[in-house]
């Protein structure tokens, strides 16, 4: 029961609560914003688009974590998905604040990818801890690679998103490292192929919805 109501709270909390950050939001070297003009609407409209994709992902990771979590009998296992999960806290809180900024908002459907990702968590962490880092390992690798894409497609003049988003990447590489030191396996070609086209659809919606 106290796992239950713990795992209640961790979604309402991710879903509907105001993040607070522990580290600083990033923010460019003054070097690079000097001269920079004045985000135009559609810029704005782009840059709102991307982090909210970006959102979205650390809602997944939130439930991913929560959910492999809560089914690990490993203590030193669980110990590293909750710091992970306070880690992504952050990126939550950032590019919530960023969407603020922006003039926009986080997606309509995040109560459905919560779920999903939470689904998924929970069958991963029930199979094995090593295949539970293996879809953690999976999961950083797709959302680095996003992120890349997003710093080579977010207005240049949006120091403030990419800031953001450089650093999310690097703790995202972190984490995958993370995962695979601790034991990940490797998974198979098809499943690894699955978990990208499920992330092109949630990316894709999430870029509009």
């Amino acid at each position: 029961m106290d796992k239950i109501l713990m795992t209640a709270d961790a979604a309402l909390r991710t879903l509907f609560a105001e993040h607070r950050a522990a580290r600083p939001m990033p923010v460019a070297p003054a070097a690079a914003t000097a001269g920079m003009p004045e985000l135009t609407p559609a810029e704005k409209k782009l840059s709102a688009a991307y982090m909210r994709v970006n959102h979205v992902g650390e809602v997944c990771a939130q439930a991913l974590y929560t959910a492999q979590a809560a089914v690990t009998r490993n203590r030193e296992l669980r110990t590293q998905l909750e710091d992970a999960a306070r880690e992504e806290t952050d990126h939550l809180a950032w590019t919530r604040q960023r969407l603020d900024a922006l003039g926009s908002r986080p997606s309509l459907l995040n109560p459905l990818w919560y779920a999903g990702a939470f689904a998924l968590g929970l069958v991963a962490g029930k199979i094995s801890d090593r295949v539970s880092l293996a879809f953690v390992a999976e999961t950083e690798d797709q959302v680095s690679k996003h992120l890349g894409g997003h710093l080579e497609n977010l207005p240049v003049a949006d120091t403030a998103s990419r800031a953001i988003v450089a650093q999310m990447k690097l703790d995202e590489e972190a984490h995958a490292n993370e995962a695979r030191r601790a034991g990940a396996l490797e998974l198979p070609a098809p499943v690894r192929a699955l978990m990208r086209g499920a992330a092109r659809v949630m990316t894709t919606t999430a870029h509009h919805v």
